[in-house]
């Protein structure tokens, strides 16, 4: 099954290991990716352009990923948001899960799980889309 319209994606995180990493088997994958390393141009963009998934760390400078998430959800309460983290604990993952996030993946994680929930993802909005 082949979609005309790329899945896409858009990665915050302000660890360029993780950057690097996930945008290339994102793509590889068949996704259309934007990487973001800082939250306040992750933020503008996502003001202009939709995108089907967001994948957000948790802690970062500056904007966190608590607030993008809120703003993703406010924004455009269709996409999905996968929060990945290094600091998972059972209250982020709670009030993750309370604004809304589709998964909760701990760092540090194989890129088979990512591209596993960004595909379990993928498969909710289409069923949005066709309910």
């Amino acid at each position: 099954m082949t979609n005309a319209v790329k899945t896409r994606i858009l990665v915050l995180d302000d660890e360029p290991i993780v950057l690097k990493r996930l945008g290339p088997a994102l793509e590889k994958a068949g996704y259309f990716v934007e990487v973001f390393s800082r939250g306040a141009e992750a933020s503008g963009r996502f003001q202009q352009e939709n995108f089907d998934i967001v994948i957000t760390d948790l802690k970062m400078e500056g904007l966190d990923g608590m607030q993008f998430l809120t703003q993703v959800k406010e924004r455009s309460p269709r996409t999905e948001v996968i929060v990945i983290t290094g600091f998972a604990t059972m209250d982020t993952a709670k009030e993750s899960y309370q604004k809304g996030v589709f998964d909760f993946l701990a760092k540090p994680f194989k890129l088979g799980e990512i591209l596993e929930t960004v595909k379990k993802a993928e498969q909710k909005i289409q069923q949005n889309q066709t309910a």
